[in-house]
């Protein structure tokens, strides 16, 4: 837990994890009873890992922004496009990425992940912000030559080993009365590249919500990226692309920073 003041406070003698259960309303509301000033503080500078646990699936929600689908070369779309990204694919927020063997288009996104609390499917659109157990920063990097110029899915460019830095906080939704209305940005080495705001998007939180459950169950801990703001390197001109030695940072109002040094993966 962050405390009013920043500090970080353990809450293990309270919850294992943020995982299933933990994640359902009458866990978040006994976390929200507790003082903070009564909890250990935590000292030093500890890994951050994902700010959810034992993830079922992270769905991926393509060209939600129109200056993005414009900047790519494709269609506003008419429906939402869905992909899903693994489990493997999670890191922490402030993890190293890895630029995978053969890459020569690996690229950043920036993008609001909800996190799923109650469960349900077939949702009515009035009823879809009442399943959200709390919002975070998920960094959808994508691979497009792998995207893109493979065939089949979008899977194979969105899939790879820590390519889904989830966190650093899962903020409830008390602390975002409207996730339509969040700034978004990015820079790498100090450039910025993205920046937009929720209220852009094409399809809003509650109408993805909906939408997704009407194709899958929704359970506690899976988490929706709901897609990117424009200035991915894939839409400069001309298209730039991660190497390894950089840094990406990017953040959310309200959510945190995540930044994570890009470095060659190697085979295990």
């Amino acid at each position: 837990m962050v405390d009013d003041q920043g500090r970080l406070r353990d809450l293990s003698k309270h919850v294992t994890d943020f995982a299933g259960a933990a994640l359902l309303p009458a866990s978040i509301d006994r976390l929200r009873s507790l003082d903070p000033a009564g909890l250990p503080e935590v000292t030093g500078s500890p890994r951050i890992g994902p700010c959810v646990g034992a993830i079922g699936k992270i769905i991926g929600v393509g060209l939600n922004y129109r200056d993005h689908a414009a900047e790519s070369g494709m269609p506003i779309p008419k429906e939402p496009p869905l992909f899903l990204k693994p489990s493997s694919a999670i890191v922490g927020p402030n993890d190293d990425v890895e630029i995978p063997l053969g890459s020569e288009k690996t690229d950043w996104e920036v993008e609001l992940g909800v996190v799923i609390g109650n469960p349900g499917k077939y949702l009515r659109i009035e009823q879809a912000l009442d399943h959200v157990a709390g919002y975070c920063i998920v960094n959808d990097v994508s691979e497009r030559a792998y995207q893109l110029e493979r065939g089949g899915q979008w899977d194979k460019g969105k899939g790879c080993d820590t390519f889904a830095p989830i966190g650093p906080w899962l903020v409830t939704p008390d602390e975002v009365p409207d996730p339509q209305e969040l700034d978004l940005w990015l820079e790498v080495d100090g450039h910025p590249f993205q920046h937009g705001n929720t209220r852009t998007m094409i399809f809003n939180v509650a109408y993805l919500i909906t939408y997704i459950s009407h194709f899958m169950s929704l359970r506690p801990g899976d988490v929706i990226s709901t897609g990117t703001p424009p200035g991915v390197g894939l839409g400069q001109k001309p298209p730039k692309y991660l190497t390894a030695g950089q840094t990406m940072r990017l953040g959310i109002t309200g959510l945190g920073l995540q930044q994570q040094r890009t470095v060659r993966a190697t085979p295990a």
